[in-house]
């Protein structure tokens, strides 16, 4: 474009210098054809960016890894003025996504549309815009581009497998028997109501059945039957590895659910598998009706505390999309500091990468502090990784606590399945 534009203003100045030298009428006409040629395109191209109107729509602006985001664009023209074409550039940041497109013969008061459905490859929280719009004229001599910066941030959740079972170890409380022990404290299970007493708190106060008997009338709750489950996963950064792999290959897709060829799969990173187990393990526990909570060493130490229910799934997973394993404490010194703040007869399910015999000596002492301990530990020698002690897993059988081996390359649902946890309790895990 620069090159046309260097070649009309040269041939103008030509024709220009020719007329004043010698005075004839061709130069003079040609001056006049080079300055409407200008002219025109200016103005065609001024016009050409002006009363057009850019519109997008995400249907939902959370995803997954795996599942496909649809978004749909459209651009109108708003003017009795058609458009000979214009470039819609999309600048957001989710990998993969292409809303780019060339438009052209726009009429006037016409409307171009089209869908975007993206792959998800990757969790975290994206960016989607802004846009810019470019426009020029016929001849190619000028371009303009109109930004337009409105945003719209995306959450793309972990990866999630639907686990069939997964084996808790038995403990010292009746699993799922109520055990019609009355609480002073608040708790998701309301045994019955009685009168009002002083010292009750107005929050467990039952208005329906005060307003019925005309006098306080306040909720009796009862401890929960199965104890709290808590997700410890583990970021430190020292004990991740990651496998070199090439680029996947993007290509759009028609339908709302991906086929088989854009079926995505885990990168071979610790750190991916790790937060892939602790999301389907979370998914698994409230799918079930189960008290779960989530605790991360990541870039900082996050917590959600233990609830049930589809929006806790909700916080926990929105926690695993931000996390990375850039932390620097070990999971032994992690484990030390979090050993007096989990009350007993919890479960904790540590999910590490950590090949460092150390933790299983913490793992332990959280055993005798009266919690249930389980492990599942990623193999990182299988991503890569350097493992110079091994047998984590034989080891922490040997001290009495539940341990599941995962490879890179495995199917996770086999890997975390009863059959796996049998196989691994008697002779099937050497090392780790």
């Amino acid at each position: 474009m620069l090159a046309r534009r260097l070649v009309v203003f040269g041939l103008l100045a030509a024709c220009l210098i020719g007329a004043l030298v010698t005075g004839r009428q061709l130069f003079y006409n040609l001056v006049y054809l080079w300055l409407t040629i200008i002219v025109v395109a200016g103005v065609w191209t001024w016009t050409g960016i002006n009363r057009i109107r850019l519109g997008r729509h995400t249907r939902a602006l959370r995803a997954q890894v795996g599942r496909p985001l649809e978004e749909r664009l459209s651009v109108r023209n708003t003017s009795a003025v058609p458009k000979l074409w214009l470039e819609v550039r999309d600048h957001s940041d989710l990998p993969g996504h292409e809303a780019s497109l060339v438009v052209d013969s726009l009429g006037p008061n016409r409307e171009r549309v089209w869908v975007v459905r993206t792959v998800c490859r990757e969790r975290g929280r994206f960016r989607l815009g802004p846009l810019s719009l470019t426009s020029g004229d016929p001849f190619g001599l000028f371009q303009v581009t109109r930004q337009v910066p409105q945003t719209t941030q995306i959450v793309v959740y972990p990866m999630t497998v639907d686990l069939p079972d997964f084996t808790l170890p038995l403990g010292p409380m009746p699993g799922g028997d109520a055990l019609r022990r009355r609480t002073h404290y608040v708790t998701a299970n309301a045994a019955g109501v009685r009168d009002y007493a002083p010292g009750d708190s107005f929050n467990r106060i039952h208005w329906a059945s005060t307003a019925r008997r005309d006098r306080l009338i306040v909720k009796e709750f009862e401890l929960d039957p199965l104890s709290d489950i808590w997700l410890f996963l583990d970021g430190d950064r020292a004990v991740q590895a990651t496998l070199p792999t090439p680029e996947p290959e993007q290509r759009p897709i028609d339908v709302l659910w991906p086929s088989k060829a854009d079926r995505v799969t885990l990168p071979p990173s610790t750190e991916e598998y790790a937060v892939t187990v602790t999301a389907s393990l979370a998914q698994y526990f409230v799918r079930r009706n189960r008290t779960v909570g989530l605790l991360t060493y990541g870039r900082a130490r996050d917590v959600v505390q233990p609830d049930r229910g589809e929006r806790q799934l909700t916080k926990m997973l929105e926690t695993l999309a931000m996390f990375r394993a850039q932390s620097r404490i070990a999971l032994k010194d992690a484990l030390a500091l979090e050993a007096q703040q989990l009350p007993r007869w919890t479960t904790v399910i540590l999910v590490t990468a950590s090949g460092d015999m150390q933790w299983v000596l913490g793992a332990q002492a959280l055993k005798r502090h009266g919690l249930r301990v389980i492990a599942v530990v990623i193999d990182a020698s299988t991503f890569g990784g350097y493992n110079a002690k091994g047998g984590t897993v034989a080891a922490l059988w040997s001290a009495g606590i539940p341990a599941f081996r995962v490879a890179y390359g495995q199917d996770l649902v086999s890997a975390l399945s009863y059959g796996s946890f049998t196989s691994q309790r008697f002779g099937g895990a050497v090392a780790a």
